[in-house]
């Protein structure tokens, strides 16, 4: 019976989201409290449990997805992004284009969040191709590929890191495990995939973007660049690295917080990319009023995940759940990865796919001991790329953009994020034999 009222908790869910296109924060608290009643808490439980899911789930995470955007913000305003695309360009040459647009989508794509960084790489993408003369999709899919990778597979991006939290994982490490895979995904689904698209030419609607091209002298230098890009990455491994073998330094464990790494980087970014490129502290805290604002939707899809979740566990569901998933003759890594899967093909979305799943799953990943967190955070997230189709807002940007029709769409984009997603599980399952 729990696992039947779970299956249409999630279908009602799907069903509210997808098709009656009510708010997604809303529907999750709608199918929260339905699944409380019927499975027999009382009212006041049902209210308990919604308020330490919320908060439990928040937690820390209001602050590293919150100075997340706000470096995203920072790094895309200043020109940053700009000038480390044009560089990698330059390294790279027209013969290896591609490998260093999907490195620079891959730089750009660590600070951004996904639909952020989609817009401020599509001048990019639409420059170069007329500047070099190359296909669009050509161009395009090694950018996109290492930014839905880097959507999907890293911390601090908001599913990955709501996941590594609800799991307990070390988020230095699910960084680290997250970028090893992501270099073949990016490899195979962005670069070689993206030389068999020469053929689509597709006439852009130039009324649909804008390129805001900063003038070379006002954008910061590319060390700057790379360092403030960067400094998110250096700070999570490094701390991670090193607080194994100096457990106890109190000003190590304070800098190995991620939201104190977001924190630190932000304030770099505050003077390097803000205040040093003569901006006053005034303009620079709207940018980040501004970024806040728009990470508001993901923290409140987050905030209704974890609703879900403490219910799930409150009425026993997940327990029940967990031992009956025992029973499988099956790797938890390949069953995280194909419930996200499952999710993502019904909702769309690759956030609420992820915390849907870890949500279900969590008791049975705590019983496995032989498996590790980190990696259980990377088969999630690939498994909540699987198969964008019409309803992801993805699929739709991509589409619209690239002014492709929906069956081009589904052969471009929605093989690349399938490739994205199956690759990233079997980098997972490799890595598991040696970690």
């Amino acid at each position: 019976m729990p696992i039947l009222l779970t299956f249409f908790a999630i279908l009602t869910l799907v069903l509210l989201v997808a098709y009656v296109k009510l708010d997604t924060f809303v529907s999750f608290i709608l199918v929260a409290i339905g699944l409380g009643i019927a499975t027999g808490m009382d009212v006041k439980s049902i209210g308990k449990a919604i308020q330490s899911g919320i908060g439990g789930t928040l937690g820390d995470l209001i602050l590293i997805i919150g100075f997340g955007a706000m470096l995203g913000k920072l790094v895309a305003e200043s020109g940053a992004a700009q000038r480390i695309t044009d560089a990698l360009i330059n390294l790279f040459g027209e013969k290896n284009l591609q490998w260093g647009l999907a490195l620079a989508g891959f730089i750009i794509g660590i600070p951004l969040f996904y639909n952020a960084g989609f817009i401020i790489v599509i001048p990019l993408i639409f420059s170069i191709a007329a500047s070099a003369k190359l296909p669009l999709l050509y161009v395009g899919m090694p950018m996109l590929t290492a930014l839905s990778v880097a959507h999907g597979y890293l911390p601090p991006h908001p599913s990955p890191a709501a996941i590594a939290s609800q799991l307990k994982a070390d988020v230095g490490q699910t960084l680290i495990y997250g970028i090893i895979i992501a270099i073949p995904a990016i490899a195979i689904a962005g670069v070689l995939f993206g030389r068999t698209l020469k053929q689509y030419k597709p006439q852009i609607d130039g009324n649909l973007f804008v390129i805001k091209d900063i003038p070379k002298d006002k954008q910061p230098s590319l060390a700057v660049s790379l360092l403030v890009a960067l400094m998110p990455v250096f700070l999570l491994t490094i701390t991670s690295v090193i607080n194994k073998y100096s457990p106890d330094n109190q000003l190590l464990i304070l800098i190995s917080e991620p939201y104190i790494g977001m924190l630190l980087s932000l304030l770099l970014a505050i003077y390097l990319l803000g205040v040093r490129q003569g901006n006053n502290i005034q303009s620079v805290s709207k940018q980040l009023e501004e970024a806040f604002k728009s990470s508001a939707g993901i923290l409140l899809i987050i905030a209704g995940a974890g609703a879900l979740k403490q219910i799930l566990k409150d009425s026993g569901t997940s327990d029940f759940i967990g031992l009956q998933l025992q029973g499988f003759d099956i790797n938890p890594l390949i069953l995280g990865w194909a419930i996200a899967g499952v999710l993502r093909i019904c909702v769309g979305s690759a956030t609420i796919a992820g915390l849907t799943a870890v949500g279900i799953l969590a008791p049975l990943i705590q019983q496995q001991t032989g498996v590790k967190p980190e990696l259980m955070v990377l088969s999630i997230g690939a498994g909540s790329l699987m198969f964008s189709h019409l309803n992801d807002g993805g699929f739709w940007l991509f589409k619209e953009y690239f002014n492709l029709s929906i069956k081009d769409t589904l052969k471009t984009w929605t093989v690349m994020e399938t490739l994205v997603s199956i690759i990233g599980l079997i980098g997972v399952l490799i890595l598991n034999l040696f970690v």
